[in-house]
């Protein structure tokens, strides 16, 4: 593998910016000095108090919060748009979730309006992860680093998203998606996320053993590429560094190395540094993520919402980029799977969206908690309710005054639940 080396002449090179023009598109000040609706607590889940769930539009909800204390407020955000399909989705029981009916210019325009109230939402550490699939994804990334700056670009995400497709015909099976992270600036939380280690990798990984302390170790080697001038240029124990390269340390820190047995010497004179295995820390998370599919299998939760995502991955999304007593928002919450995961790793949460069955699908997470899958094939006689006691999450739900009339399903939804779950209870300490 190539590695470059950073050049001399780039620089001092001023880079040509790069915008994306199309009909519509306001300035910053336009969107953030727009009017706003109102919303009201209209309903308490659990007690209320601690957490937000917002029934309405998300771009007024976002203006209500910047208006009303949330400003710099905010450490993560997640957010799972619609992705520029122009379809309709429904949920498992075949009712109208939402419409995804935008496209072009008028989706762009629709979601930086949003990106750019959210920034201002966010802590000065704080971080924000787009989820798209290739339909918008790669223009939207130019739209995140007008709003962010390329600067604070951290990664580009490719998810595999489903099991594989054998019946695509003319292409490529698509099975994959892309989430983009960015950070507000340099200084921004990170609880680096490491995968457990298997066996055979490690073995792989770690082929040598230590002959004192029997630990499993690698080679890697002790240069860079690129010369340079200073320190770890000059010459260490009779060798300079290869030519085009230099030492990754100074000589003094090659010393330390050396004298606590962390040199290997090959037979002809060759260092290289040996780094041992730490079995609690396991491999860091790359930029390529294979174990969380969204694919539905009977055994698995959940609460029947379409394109509900992978509540592991979530966790990890949650626990890199905030710490506990943090706020994480989502304002394309769907079926609640990031507040959920805020809620399990001790974070608050705000959720935003303007589906009914959003709402009912939250509701549900909450309070009775998720289903079995389950087949479409099979009619069920009867349901089954698990007789755990879990904790209760407090939320209210903030309604925009023009949703008033959607009120009544949502807060009869609750009352169903909320009578379940004590239902539940009763069964399972009585």
């Amino acid at each position: 593998m190539a590695t470059g080396v950073p050049s001399r002449e780039n620089a001092v090179r001023k880079k040509a910016p790069i915008s994306i023009i199309y009909d519509g598109k306001l300035s910053p000040e336009e969107i953030l000095t727009q009017s706003y609706a109102t919303f009201s607590t209209t309903e308490v889940i659990n007690g209320g108090n601690t957490n937000m769930l917002f029934f309405g539009d998300n771009l007024q909800a976002l203006l209500y919060m910047l208006n009303n204390g949330y400003k710099s407020s905010v450490r993560l955000i997640y957010i799972d748009p619609p992705f520029a399909t122009v379809s309709s989705f429904t949920n498992r029981n075949q009712e109208h979730a939402y419409n995804d009916s935008l496209c072009g210019g008028e989706y762009v325009e629709f979601l930086r309006e949003r990106i750019i109230v959210m920034r201002e939402l966010l802590t000065e550490d704080g971080s924000i992860y787009l989820h798209l699939d290739g339909n918008m994804a790669f223009t939207m990334k130019l739209i995140m680093d007008e709003v962010f700056g390329e600067k604070n670009f951290r990664a580009f995400i490719t998810r595999k998203k489903c099991s594989t497709k054998n019946y695509t015909k003319n292409t490529y099976g698509n099975i994959s998606d892309y989430i983009m992270f960015y950070s507000k600036s340099a200084d921004y939380i990170w609880n680096r996320p490491y995968e457990p280690w298997e066996y055979d990798r490690m073995i792989e990984q770690y082929p040598y053993i230590d002959e004192k302390t029997r630990r499993r170790y690698k080679k890697v080697p002790v240069h860079a590429p690129g010369t340079r001038n200073g320190e770890t240029g000059k010459e260490w124990r009779g060798k300079m560094p290869p030519k085009g390269k230099h030492w990754q340390y100074t000589p003094d820190r090659l010393d330390e190395y050396d004298a606590a047995g962390e040199i290997y010497w090959s037979p002809t004179g060759n260092p290289r540094r040996m780094v041992f295995f730490e079995p609690d820390k396991g491999i860091p998370v790359q930029d390529i993520w294979l174990n969380f599919r969204d694919s539905i299998n009977q055994a698995q939760m959940t609460t029947g919402y379409p394109t509900e995502k992978n509540f592991e991955m979530m966790k990890m999304i949650v626990d890199a980029s905030s710490n506990p007593g943090d706020i994480v928002l989502d304002c394309f919450a769907g079926s609640g799977t990031t507040l959920g995961a805020a809620f399990e790793l001790n974070r608050r949460w705000i959720g935003v969206d303007n589906s009914v069955e959003s709402i009912k699908a939250i509701i549900k997470r909450f309070t009775v908690g998720l289903d079995v899958y389950g087949d479409y094939v099979t009619k069920n006689d009867c349901i089954q309710y698990r007789l755990d006691v879990f904790p209760k999450c407090a939320f209210d739900i903030m309604t925009e005054s023009i949703n008033l009339s959607a009120i009544p399903p949502i807060t009869a939804i609750a009352r169903e639940q909320e009578n379940i779950s004590n239902y539940r209870v009763a069964l399972s300490s009585g």
